[in-house]
């Protein structure tokens, strides 16, 4: 399993990537089993009260989760395409510029704990 953490505002947000041959996850709305890779990320945005509070840029930001949606890819680079651009995503729903955000990739068993 692949890692993909974007960072940015003082704040990390990690989804995961199952590769061929891995167990992804099942649940209502996971993509279909055959599908060799499966990205599953938190997604969220702002709002204007209420969600859980995160401290973003030095200012609390109250944050809504959605359930997760995971997707089914074909290939490894298409996949981690779209995975790099859904963490992007969410750092700009609670109000920080995409560009700003820093994106790693790592394998599980590489990860700091």
């Amino acid at each position: 399993m692949l890692l993909v953490r974007g960072s940015a505002g003082g704040t990390t947000l990690t989804g995961s990537l199952y590769e061929r041959g891995e167990d992804s996850p099942s649940f209502k709305g996971a993509p279909d089993e055959a599908a060799p890779y499966v990205w599953v990320c938190d997604e969220f945005y702002a709002v204007e009260s209420g969600g859980s509070v995160q401290r973003v840029d030095g200012e609390d930001v109250n944050v809504a989760f959605e359930s997760p949606m995971p997707r089914g890819f074909e290939t490894r680079e298409l996949a981690l395409d779209a995975a790099r651009e859904h963490v992007r995503t969410q750092f700009a729903r609670i109000g920080i510029d995409p560009d700003d955000v820093v994106i790693e990739v790592v394998r599980e068993h590489e990860a700091e704990p």
